[in-house]
């Protein structure tokens, strides 16, 4: 690999620079992931509610405290909350209120209830929203009735607790899953807003990349990304291409060299003719891979719908027997006061709390443990994945590089090599000259170089103690005709099988050039990624899986490193992005759901197509707008902790809904009469004691969410 080193000239914007943090699969460039925009999960359980129909977070969190502002009075004065407390409130137009605040209740707080049913209905798909409002709704019109002196039920406190606790409850559920438009807009903040055209004289001018059209020559400066697909027209330099092919080093291009918007000229400056602009890119390609698979990925249904279209089927069927029955036994109140009793006591104070209070618990669990759920539906399907397919670089490995081997010719050593190195590399900020000074440094291996200078796509040079030195690649060797000994060609056969970068140290008198020493650099391997992956394994999961587009002998080499089983793991190499999304749906053909862990913008479609798409918190914008799931750090173990408390969240919410349901199982039976012949019945003050009761369970079970440990076994 040619080793080009120059000073980096960037004069680039703060925009830019946030734009390039993080860049590709390079880590190191870590951000919070609290500021990022919302989910890209689709709310399900409301599909198709959109914030003008109220239901985004900061609608639900108005309505919420409104309501509960109003329904505390008229608690406080209802008759029946004043018997079972013993005491007694009169004043001028005490009577008013609960029709007055309760009305105002229904109609402010239950209103987005109501458009829900609506839907439901229009769309034949019963659910919570029409279950909801069927209960608010009987119990305002009996109450309203028996304002007016029609009936004696007077059901003001219940509608306005139900209402107040179903908006906390979806208020709670929005915050968990917010919005998701954040993947595609990443995408396009990778390319500049402005490309340096040249004119017909040569001279560069600034426009809008909008504006440039095919045959345009633009310049790229050192540090600026490429504005549009093209070829280089003249010019040498490595670019940086992790955010879109994978590849974890720069990669030499020069002229005829093909290069692709967004990613970055890291060392010169480079003329580009554009060959494509707009939508014909390869990331408006990769933008409409990541717009296709959000698309595509399942509309997996809310459990807590699911019971709660049982339920609406159920309680409706029983209030239609309770008034045919008692209407047949004579007694017309009585089937009026049982049939309202039956539908309000069907209202889902419990069943509306069960999820969102395990979502809301689940999620500040794993915000503490460092685990950012951005999609609900994902941490749901987190618990079902039996397969893990990691990307390599800044997933699996540290994104740069270290010296893992140094070699000496006969008559010098080790040490030799490196300190030689380190000093004529001191000068240069390319990537693989700060791994040789840093691995010097941690030696304690000091020498002081003089007259660096640069030598374009092929290396360095500079004087170490009056001697003239050269470091650099197989470029540079093939220019100074120098041939290395044979130990040194063995050795650096080796070192390139397994796929290190390899970087000669040559001596030069009177320009007779010899190589005195190798240096091979390498793509660390975390050390937590074993334990990551043996901590995956006992957790059950099939195949462990890994992506990249490093070549074949690297992600060899780094499977090995890492224990992967042969026959059992699988090893995907020399991946474009295109294939990385195929990948995964490859996977998925065999009947494997599959979690994608990644964090390069190569990445994005494979996250977004993905049963579940965990981004690592180092990684870019668009992989965590395209990922359910963030690691704030970058440490894979994480991803065992999120299979353990998606499992734990799970059993919290069957266990609620089971109490929820079991509930109803009781209680309407109750509140229909099949006990009046023994003098048993559920009158609606008690009805709505157990109501609250059965909330005050669904809660306090939640709260045992608190207790899983999401952190590795060693922390």
């Amino acid at each position: 690999m040619s080793h080009d080193h120059q000073h980096h000239q960037m004069n680039i914007s703060t925009q830019a620079i946030d734009r390039m943090n993080g860049h590709g699969d390079h880590a190191g460039h870590s951000k919070e992931p609290g500021g990022r925009d919302a989910p890209a999960g689709k709310h399900d359980a409301h599909a198709g509610h959109d914030k003008h129909a109220g239901h985004d977070p900061e609608a639900f969190r108005r309505k919420f405290w409104l309501s509960l502002a109003l329904t505390v009075p008229i608690v406080v004065t209802s008759h029946m909350v004043m018997d079972w407390f013993g005491y007694q409130l009169d004043f001028p137009g005490i009577g008013w209120v609960g029709p007055v605040l309760g009305t105002v209740v229904f109609a402010y707080g239950g209103w987005p209830f109501l458009q829900g049913a609506v839907r439901e209905f229009r769309d034949r798909a019963p659910g919570m929203m029409l279950l909801i409002a069927m209960a608010i709704t009987v119990a305002y019109v009996a109450s309203l009735a028996t304002a007016v002196g029609a009936f004696d039920l007077d059901f003001w406190w219940e509608l306005a607790a139900l209402v107040t606790i179903m908006l906390l409850g979806h208020w709670q559920e929005m915050k968990a899953i917010g919005q998701a438009q954040g993947a595609l807009s990443a995408l396009a903040a990778l390319l500049p807003d402005d490309a340096e055209r040249l004119g017909g004289d040569g001279q560069p001018e600034q426009v809008r990349v909008s504006d440039l059209d095919v045959g345009d020559v633009v310049l790229v400066r050192p540090g600026g990304r490429v504005p549009a697909d093209g070829r280089i027209s003249d010019g040498r330099a490595e670019l940086d291409e992790s955010m879109i092919t994978g590849e974890s080093r720069p990669v030499p291009r020069e002229a005829g060299d093909r290069v692709v918007a967004g990613t970055v000229a890291t060392d010169a400056a480079i003329r580009v003719r554009v060959e494509a602009v707009g939508e014909g890119t390869a990331l408006a390609g990769i933008q409409r891979l990541v717009a296709q698979a959000q698309q595509s990925s399942g509309r997996a249904q809310v459990l807590a719908d699911r019971f709660a279209a049982w339920l609406f089927y159920i309680a409706t069927a029983t209030a239609v027997v309770t008034l045919l029955a008692w209407t047949v036994f004579g007694n017309l109140d009585e089937a009026v006061v049982r049939t309202v009793t039956v539908l309000v006591i069907a209202c889902p104070h419990a069943l509306g709390l069960a999820i969102p209070l395990v979502i809301a618990l689940s999620t500040a669990v794993a915000a503490k443990g460092g685990i950012l759920i951005k999609d609900r539906l994902a941490l749901e399907r987190m618990r079902t994945v039996d397969a893990v397919l990691f990307d390599k670089t800044g997933t699996l490995t540290r994104g740069e590089h270290a010296v893992t081997g140094v070699a000496a010719a006969t008559g010098s050593s080790d040490a030799d090599v490196l300190a030689i190195a380190a000093a004529v590399e001191a000068d240069s900020e390319h990537p693989l000259a700060r791994a040789i000074v840093t691995a010097a440094a941690q030696q304690g291996a000091r020498r002081t170089a003089t007259g660096f200078r640069s030598l374009t796509g092929r290396g360095v040079r500079a004087e170490v103690d009056g001697v003239s030195y050269a470091v650099g690649g197989p470029a540079l060797l093939r220019e100074l005709h120098a041939t290395a000994p044979d130990d040194l060609r063995r050795q650096h056969d080796e070192w390139s099988g397994r796929g290190a970068a390899v970087l000669h140290l040559l001596r030069l008198d009177d320009d007779q050039a010899s190589v005195i020493g190798a240096l091979a650099l390498e793509d660390q391997v975390r050390p937590e990624a074993r334990q990551a992956i043996a901590e995956l394994r006992q957790q059950g999961i099939r195949k462990i899986a890994m992506i990249t587009g490093d070549a074949r002998p690297v992600a060899e080499a780094v499977a090995a490193d890492l224990g992967f089983r042969p026959g059992e793991d699988e090893v995907f190499a020399e991946v474009l992005p295109a294939d990385k999304d195929d990948a995964v749906a490859e996977l998925q053909k065999r009947g494997l759901r599959v979690a994608m862990v990644g964090d390069g913008v190569n990445d994005a479609p494979a996250l977004a197509r993905a049963d579940v798409g965990i981004a690592i918190g180092a990684g870019t914008d668009v992989a965590i707008e395209s990922a359910g799931v963030v690691l704030a750090s970058s440490d894979p173990r994480a991803v065992a902790g999120v299979i353990r408390l998606s499992r734990a969240s799970y059993r919290k919410m069957i266990q609620n809904l089971a109490w929820a349901a079991g509930y109803n199982v009781i209680a309407l039976p109750l509140a229909a009469g099949v006990l009046a012949w023994a003098g048993v019945t559920l009158s609606p003050a008690v009805g709505a004691v157990l109501m609250s009761a059965s909330t005050i369970v669904v809660a306090l079970n939640a709260q045992l969410l608190r207790r899983v440990h999401l952190r590795p076994a060693d922390d």
